[in-house]
């Protein structure tokens, strides 16, 4: 005997045919609708039904209804997943969570034939991790999203984006007494906006020391590429490094190691981002601490502002980097 299983949505009306009682009673109980007087024990029955019949709420009928979806619909730029981002993402995604909303993350690719997830989703905002691409913000608004952050409308400068990071590496090299420091970026092209930007941030801080522009390279991680750099860096007289992010620092590290370099003292490096792995390498990589739960936080709280009118939250010390110094870096031998 063969046997069908029914797919079709259990309704409110259903609910409402197997308890003997009117679709708007029903509906009003689960939309929670104020202002009506339901007894407790109607609403029980309602409640009770609908969990026993298997019912769960139409998602785009209560976003019409309601005029929300619940739903905040983050953007990300094409950039590899590392240990901080996904951090982020899953600190924003527990916030919102606790608040009654969904993260769902999107990554449009120039290339891409997909629908944009915004069309699709219907999302209460929509946040973008880095400057809007050409033509995001028009097809968004196309859709009938009308909140966005960042504003476009008032963009914000590279200023607000910048970290100080690169200027903690900088300024700890040169308190133990290097005064010929090297950049170490990545070559992965698609962050070569984020690699640009700190290595800027390092100049600043050398020009601030009084030290000429850094030499700099972006490395690939592979053993060849770290060990040119090395090599290259040594001949011209380099004994410190300050690298985009861990990952760089512990290439750097390891190629130094195997041409016969002692680290730190015949070169120091520091990471940044202070991942796992900067305290499980060896030499322990000193690196700069991002607090990746704070800016999870912080990255909900704008979406919260914007969706629920509450006030725009205060840059506090969750937006803030801290020294960790550790076995890479010393004085120069």
């Amino acid at each position: 005997m063969s046997q069908t299983t029914s797919t079709r949505r259990v309704t409110a009306a259903d609910i409402a045919r197997s308890l003997g009682i009117s679709r708007a009673t029903v509906g009003f109980v689960l939309n929670d609708t104020p202002g009506q007087t339901i007894s407790a024990a109607t609403r029980r029955r309602v409640l009770d039904e609908a969990e026993r019949l298997g019912y769960r709420p139409h998602i785009a009928a209560r976003a019409l209804a309601s005029g929300r979806s619940r739903i905040v619909l983050l953007v990300l730029p094409d950039w590899p997943l590392d240990f901080n981002l996904r951090r982020n993402i899953e600190e924003a995604s527990l916030a919102l969570d606790e608040a009654g909303y969904a993260l769902i993350t999107y990554t449009p690719h120039p290339t891409g034939q997909s629908r944009p997830l915004w069309e699709i989703l219907q999302p209460d905002v929509v946040l973008a991790m880095a400057s809007w691409a050409p033509g995001q913000v028009e097809s968004i608004r196309a859709a009938g999203v009308t909140r966005l952050i960042p504003d476009p409308d008032a963009p914000m400068g590279e200023e607000e984006y910048s970290e100080d990071g690169p200027l903690l590496q900088v300024r700890h090299l040169h308190e133990f007494g290097h005064r010929t420091i090297a950049f170490a970026g990545s070559a992965d092209p698609r962050i070569a906006d984020l690699v640009a930007l700190r290595r800027r941030r390092a100049n600043v801080a050398a020009a601030e020391l009084g030290l000429g522009a850094l030499p700099t390279a972006d490395l690939e991680l592979t053993d060849a590429s770290a060990s040119a750099a090395v090599r290259r860096w040594r001949e011209a007289g380099v004994t410190a490094v300050a690298a985009y992010n861990d990952d760089v620092a512990a290439a750097i590290v390891g190629a130094a190691v195997r041409l016969g370099f002692s680290v730190p003292a015949d070169l120091s490096v520091i990471g940044h981002d202070d991942t796992p792995l900067a305290s499980m390498f060896e030499p322990r990589l000193s690196t700069i601490n991002v607090n990746t739960v704070g800016l999870g936080r912080y990255l909900a709280a704008l979406a919260l502002s914007a969706v629920e009118e509450r006030p725009l939250p205060t840059a506090g010390p969750e937006l803030r980097v801290a020294l960790v110094e550790r076995a890479s870096t010393g004085p120069p031998g």
